[in-house]
C-alpha cells in the first residue's frame, strides 16, 4: 500500500526535486497526501464543442475543433507576440501567445487538425484567445473522457516555471493512476452507510476527475461533510471533556458588592437582553464547572456593564477579576467607565498598560498579591510573568480576536485552578463562523440597545457632494455636537489614489478655520494620542480626524456625526464598527460614507447594505458571504481549528449544522470515542490536531 502521508512529492512521476521545491514553497505541498487534498477551485465542461461562429467576447471557457492556417510573429524583444489564425467550417479566430513562442512554433504545424481550449476575449474589434491549450486530435481522445476539467490555483512564480493549472492536472493524473489500492476510509463505516456518503477513495478521484456532474456533487458533499464533521467533533469533544473534568470556582453567594451596586448605584434599568445574559452567566459560575462563555453584543449594547456585574459577583465570593483589552485606549476607556460606575463604592480598581510608571506598577503588583486590588484592567501587560494575582476567579477578554492564542493561554496559568472566562466582542460574528471558531463555548447575545438610543441614519454620498457634507458638519457643530472624520491611510501611497489623513487634516483646517481639530493615528506616541483623545472627549476640540484607531475605545456621547472618507476601502464589519462610535447619546446621530463615483459592483452592494440596516449580525453575515471567512476581521488570528480546504462557511451553513448534529449524537453515545468503530476518529483527530494550534483552553 502506498503511504500517501509519508511519500515525498519529488518521487511522484512528473514532479522531481525542482518542481517539488516549488510546490513546497508556493503551496505548502510536501507529500502525495498534501497534493491529493489540493482541490480544484472550479470546473469547466469539456464535453461540448463550440464553433467559431458561436463565440462571443463574454463567453466562458470553450473548446473548438479546426486547423491552424497560418502563424505570424509581431514585434521584437519583450514586445514580441505570436499570432495564429485558427479556422473551422464557420469562420476564423486569432490565437495569441506572448511567451513560449519557440515552443509553440516547434510543437504545432499549419494545416493539421487540433482541439483548442481557452477563453475568448475582444481585442481591436476581433475575438481572440490568448495562450490556449492545444491538443492533437489523437491526443485529445483520452482527454475527452474528462467531462469536467478541474482548474487549480497557482502562483505567478509557478506559472513562470511552467507549473500552471494544466501541469498540476497532469501531475494529479499521475498520482491518481498510482493509487493501485483504495485510499483508507477516514470515517466509521456505519456513518458512510447511514448517510449514503461516497467512499473517501471515490470522492478523491471524482473531486479531481469527475465522471459526471452528479458524481462531482457527491464527492464535494462527502469531503465537505468530513471536513466540517471533524471540526465539530473536535470542538464538542473538548467542551464535553472540559465540562466533565474541569472544576470551576463556585460563585454561589450574591453579596454586598453586587447588591449595593444594583440597588443603589445603577441609575437606569438594565435591558431585558442584559438581564437574560446575566442569568446565563450566573448559572455558569454557580455550577461548580469552569465557565467559557462568548458574549456578543453590538456597539453600545452594554457588554461592559454586564462584565462589571459578573466581576462584582466574583468579588462577593472572595475572588479578584481582570479585564484584558487589545489597546491602551480601550483599556483606559474600560477603566474610566468602571471607575465612574463604582465611584461611591469602596472597591479598588487598577489600570496596567505599557505606559504605567514603574512606581505605580510596583504598587499594583503588591496590591494584587495581597488581594487588596479587586479589579485589574489592562492590555498585554497583564500577561507579564511578574503580574501575580492573590486569587484570580474571573478573566474578561475584550475584542479577543486581537490576541494570539499563546497570549490568551498565559492568563489561564495565573491560577492553580482555571478562572472563569468571559470573552466579549462587539464584532457580530455570523452564526456559521461562531459555530466553527467558538463551537466549544457557550454563547450569549445582547441583541437589544438601551432605551432612548436612536438608530443611526447612514447616507452614501459621492465626493461631488463634499460641500454639502461640510455645510452639514457646520450645522451640527453650531448646535453643540462633535464630528469624527476617518481616513484609511496615514501617509500618501503611490499605489492608492485616495486622500490620506495628513493631507486631509491640512485641508480640513482650511475649510473649518473657526473650529478646533484633533488628529489621532497609530504612529503617534501614546501620550500624544491620549492627549488628543482627551481634548476631544472633553469638548475642547470639535472635530476628531483619525484613522481606524478610533474603531474601538472612544466613547463620546456628544459626537453625533461619523464621516468615513474613501469608504470603498473598508470592509462591511469595519464600517459598522466605525459607525458605532456615534449614536451613544440621546441626540440623533449620522454616518456619512464618502466615495468616488466609479465603484465596483460589490462596493456598491456594501454601501447599499450599510445605508439599509444597522443590524450588526445581518452585516456580519453579508460580509462573510462577500469576503469569505479568511478575510473577516480576526478569524485568521484566532484560527479555525483545522484548515478548510473545500467547505465554505458562507454557503455551507446547513451542512455545518448537520455535521454538528451528527458529532453531538455520536459523542452522546461515546464521549471518549472508546468504541472500536471510533478508533478511526481518534486517529484522525490526533493527526489533524498536530497541524492545528492548541487553543482549546481559552478560546
Amino acid at each position: 500500500m502506498i503511504n500517501l502521508a509519508s511519500n515525498e512529492l519529488k518521487f511522484l512521476a512528473g514532479v522531481g526535486p525542482k518542481r517539488a521545491d516549488l510546490l513546497n514553497k508556493e503551496l505548502d505541498i510536501f507529500t502525495f497526501e498534501d497534493l491529493l487534498y489540493y482541490f480544484p477551485y472550479k470546473y469547466i465542461d469539456r464535453s461540448k464543442f463550440y464553433t467559431v461562429r458561436e463565440l462571443q467576447s463574454d463567453t466562458a471557457y470553450v473548446q473548438l475543433k479546426g486547423k491552424i492556417t497560418r502563424f505570424e510573429t509581431v514585434g521584437t524583444g519583450h514586445a514580441q507576440r505570436l499570432t495564429a489564425l485558427f479556422s473551422d467550417h464557420t469562420g476564423s479566430i486569432e490565437l495569441v501567445w506572448f511567451k513560449g513562442i519557440k515552443y509553440v512554433l516547434g510543437q504545432y504545424k499549419v494545416n493539421e487538425e487540433y482541439i483548442v481550449f481557452g477563453k475568448p476575449s475582444l481585442f481591436n474589434g476581433r475575438i481572440n484567445m490568448a495562450h490556449p491549450e492545444i491538443d492533437k486530435i489523437q491526443d485529445a481522445d483520452e482527454k475527452q473522457k474528462i467531462v469536467l476539467q478541474g482548474f487549480y490555483n497557482t502562483t505567478e512564480k509557478m506559472k513562470t516555471n511552467f507549473l500552471n493549472s494544466k501541469a498540476i492536472q497532469k501531475i494529479m493524473f499521475n498520482l491518481i493512476s498510482s493509487l493501485h489500492e483504495k485510499v483508507p476510509e477516514t470515517l466509521p463505516g456505519y456513518l458512510v452507510s447511514q448517510f449514503k456518503l461516497m467512499s473517501l477513495h471515490e470522492a478523491l478521484v471524482n473531486i479531481h476527475f469527475p465522471s459526471s456532474a452528479s458524481q462531482l456533487s457527491r464527492a464535494r458533499q462527502r469531503l465537505k461533510f468530513e471536513e466540517l464533521f471533524y471540526i465539530q467533533l473536535s470542538l464538542l469533544r473538548t467542551a464535553k471533556i472540559r465540562n466533565q473534568q474541569s472544576r470551576g470556582f463556585r460563585f454561589e453567594h450574591v453579596g454586598d458588592a453586587f447588591t449595593q451596586f444594583y440597588k443603589q448605584h445603577l441609575t437606569f434599568e438594565l435591558t431585558n437582553a442584559q438581564k437574560k445574559v446575566i442569568r446565563e452567566i450566573r448559572a455558569d459560575v454557580g455550577s461548580g464547572k469552569q465557565m467559557n462563555r462568548l458574549l456578543q453584543g453590538d456597539v453600545g449594547s452594554g457588554k461592559t456593564l454586564v462584565a462589571l456585574m459578573v466581576m462584582l459577583l466574583a468579588i462577593d465570593n472572595g475572588f479578584q477579576a481582570c479585564i484584558m483589552a487589545p489597546t491602551e485606549i480601550l483599556a483606559t476607556q474600560h477603566y474610566e467607565t468602571i471607575l465612574a460606575f463604582l465611584s461611591e463604592m469602596n472597591l479598588n480598581v487598577g489600570l496596567l498598560t505599557g505606559s504605567t510608571k514603574k512606581k505605580e506598577r510596583g504598587q499594583l503588583h503588591e496590591q494584587l498579591q495581597s488581594g487588596s486590588l479587586h479589579i485589574l484592567i489592562g492590555t498585554h501587560a497583564l500577561l507579564e510573568d511578574n503580574v501575580q494575582f492573590n486569587n484570580l476567579g474571573l478573566v474578561v477578554i475584550d475584542e479577543q480576536h486581537r490576541f494570539g492564542v499563546a497570549q490568551r493561554a498565559k492568563l489561564w496559568a495565573k491560577n492553580d485552578q482555571a478562572p472563569h472566562i468571559l470573552v466579549m466582542t462587539a464584532t457580530p460574528i455570523p452564526r456559521t463562523l461562531a459555530m466553527t471558531i467558538y463551537g466549544d463555548l457557550e454563547v450569549s447575545v445582547i441583541d437589544e440597545l438601551p432605551p432612548g438610543r436612536k438608530p443611526i441614519q447612514t447616507y452614501h454620498y459621492y465626493e461631488n457632494k463634499r460641500n454639502s457634507v461640510y455645510r452639514f458638519i457646520r450645522k451640527e457643530i453650531d448646535e453643540g455636537r462633535q464630528i469624527y472624520i476617518v481616513y484609511p491611510l496615514i501617509e500618501e501611497s503611490e499605489n492608492l489614489d485616495f486622500q490620506n489623513l495628513t493631507e486631509g487634516f491640512g485641508q480640513l483646517k482650511e475649510v473649518f478655520p473657526d473650529y478646533k481639530l484633533s488628529m489621532v493615528h497609530g504612529k503617534l506616541k501614546p501620550a500624544e494620542k491620549d492627549e488628543a483623545m482627551r481634548r476631544f472627549a472633553s469638548g475642547e476640540t470639535q472635530i476628531m480626524v483619525a484613522t481606524t484607531v478610533i474603531e474601538v475605545g472612544v466613547n463620546v456621547p456628544n459626537a453625533s456625526v461619523m464621516i468615513i472618507e474613501s469608504a470603498q476601502r473598508f470592509g462591511l464589519s469595519q464600517l459598522h464598527q466605525l459607525r458605532g462610535r456615534v449614536g451613544r447619546g440621546a441626540d440623533q446621530s449620522y454616518c456619512i460614507l464618502l466615495t468616488p463615483f466609479e465603484l465596483g459592483k460589490e462596493t456598491r452592494k456594501r454601501m447599499e447594505i450599510m445605508t439599509r440596516t444597522n443590524d450588526g449580525f445581518e452585516i456580519a453575515e453579508a460580509d462573510l458571504k462577500m469576503r469569505g471567512p479568511g478575510d473577516i476581521e480576526g478569524t485568521q488570528q484566532s484560527g479555525l481549528p483545522f484548515n478548510l480546504k473545500i467547505a465554505d462557511l458562507a454557503h455551507d451553513s446547513q451542512m455545518l449544522q448537520f455535521a454538528r448534529n451528527v458529532a453531538n449524537d455520536l459523542l452522546d453515545h461515546d464521549p471518549l470515542l472508546q468504541h472500536p468503530e471510533h478508533f478511526v476518529l481518534t486517529k484522525q483527530l490526533q493527526k489533524k490536531q498536530k497541524e492545528a494550534v492548541d487553543w482549546k483552553k481559552i478560546s
